[in-house]
């Protein structure tokens, strides 16, 4: 990849491996669909960022491009790479490229991968290792979801949904849970079980499998499996390194596991128990790639969270804005549950945003059932992200779920609405959550400004 050019630069994947080779010293050059945060990080490492897609920002001397999922095959950077002859990448290909000659964890699984590859990035920065990573999502510290690092581990998040997850051979693979999501490239369960099948046949010889010994897909696939140096984790009284408690303290958690018979506690800086187990999957990693779990464990205190997984936005009029990427009802369940967990007085407002019409129309009845944790919530219309609409598919599917429940829910369908609805709903004291994985995010500064005034 002397000279790649990346079509969707600033997106979560792709812009991390752009920044990995910015600071190996790679001129990164791309385009993207709008300004940015992100954009302005890249140009900060000497970047170069378009703004639209243009067949004319493919330079006379790109060696490569790189692509996610997401580009469709009539984008016109794309349909010039093709006629010119030049090889086109997926983001995991080139991902794959960076990791060679290192040390690579891949942390995979239908939720929590983020969190754990972060939790596992940072304390392995606090413990002075200097890892590599490619996350997908920003940091709180050091505030970046891709670092370049002297050490020989690599950290990254492996992604199931398009089986891009399959070009990776790590030393350690970590699967966190084993569920049917994706539907628009997954037809059933048994589909999900052969491709992370297919993830941890790329497991380097004499490495190592970290799975969960508690969730039923994990344990199913791990049942499947024969030949690998697993390691579980879990409250299962067979697990390797078993669970013994997860006390919440407020905003943090206080974990106590038994590891070669001895007990080891040590506290997680985020509320909920799925972040728990997120922080013993971590440690799990850590430990098999040969880090003293006696030096790892306190270090994983020093993770203070990632952008958009419960990041507190701002307070206004006594109301505490948080932003969750939850999306499927797994995290929203879960995510909920840590919420109230945490703050059992505050009553929780949620404004959620459904992702993807196929993803809606297989999951929108437990949507509405996790919505059914909140106090109240405002629904938006679908999120399309990459895919047409599909009839009779809409918002009512979970409104009308929710209500089943005896759910308080109303539907918004524009988003410069919800400040107002909100302010109209909300009381100091209250919480309000913005969830889902589209633009949802952008309306928490709004609701922040609307209640301050």
């Amino acid at each position: 990849m002397d000279k790649p050019h990346f079509i969707g630069i600033g997106g979560a994947g792709m812009s991390g491996i752009a920044k990995i080779l910015a600071q190996r010293g790679v001129l990164a050059v791309g385009s993207d669909t709008k300004e940015s945060a992100t954009a302005e990080a890249l140009r900060a490492l000497g970047a170069v960022v378009h703004i639209g897609h243009a067949a004319e920002h493919l330079a006379p001397d790109v060696t490569s491009v790189v692509i996610s999922s997401a580009i469709r095959a009539d984008n016109p950077e794309l349909a010039a790479a093709t006629q010119r002859g030049i090889p086109v990448l997926h983001r995991s290909e080139a991902l794959a490229a960076l990791m060679q000659g290192r040390r690579p964890i891949a942390i995979a699984g239908t939720h929590g991968k983020t969190t754990t590859t972060s939790m596992l990035a940072v304390s392995l920065r606090t413990l002075g290792l200097d890892p590599s990573y490619a996350i997908g999502g920003d940091l709180d510290a050091p505030g970046s979801n891709a670092h370049h690092g002297a050490g020989e581990i690599f950290v990254a998040e492996a992604d199931e949904s398009d089986r891009s997850f399959h070009q990776y051979a790590p030393e350690v693979a970590v699967i966190l849970n084993v569920e049917l999501d994706h539907h628009a490239n997954y037809a059933s369960m048994e589909e999900i079980y052969d491709s992370f099948e297919t993830f941890v046949g790329k497991i380097r010889p004499g490495g190592t499998l970290v799975i969960s010994a508690d969730q039923a897909g994990a344990r199913e696939l791990t049942r499947r499996l024969d030949g690998v140096r697993t390691v579980t984790y879990g409250e299962s009284a067979d697990a390797d390194i078993r669970i013994l408690a997860v006390k919440p303290q407020g905003l943090t958690s206080k974990v106590a596991i038994l590891l070669d018979g001895e007990e080891l506690t040590f506290t997680v800086s985020v509320p909920g128990k799925h972040y728990a187990y997120n922080a013993v999957a971590a440690l799990a990693a850590g430990i098999a790639a040969g880090v003293p779990a006696g030096e790892l464990a306190p270090a994983l205190a020093s993770y203070t969270g990632v952008k958009r997984r419960l990041q507190l936005i701002g307070e206004a009029a006594g109301v505490q804005v948080i932003d969750s990427y939850a999306h499927h009802p797994t995290e929203m369940t879960a995510d909920l549950e840590a919420i109230r967990g945490a703050a059992p007085d505050s009553r929780v407002l949620v404004v959620f945003q459904p992702h993807l019409f196929s993803r809606t129309q297989e999951l929108g009845t437990e949507m509405g059932e996790a919505l059914a944790l909140a106090h109240a919530s405002v629904v938006l219309d679908i999120y399309p992200a990459r895919e047409d609409p599909v009839p009779g598919v809409t918002s009512e599917l979970i409104i009308d779920a929710a209500r089943a429940h005896r759910a308080d829910v109303t539907a918004v369908h524009r988003g410069d609405d919800v400040p107002e609805a909100i302010a109209k709903m909300a009381r100091s004291g209250d919480l309000v959550l913005t969830m889902g994985a589209g633009d949802v995010t952008e309306l928490g500064p709004k609701i922040l400004d609307r209640l301050a005034h």
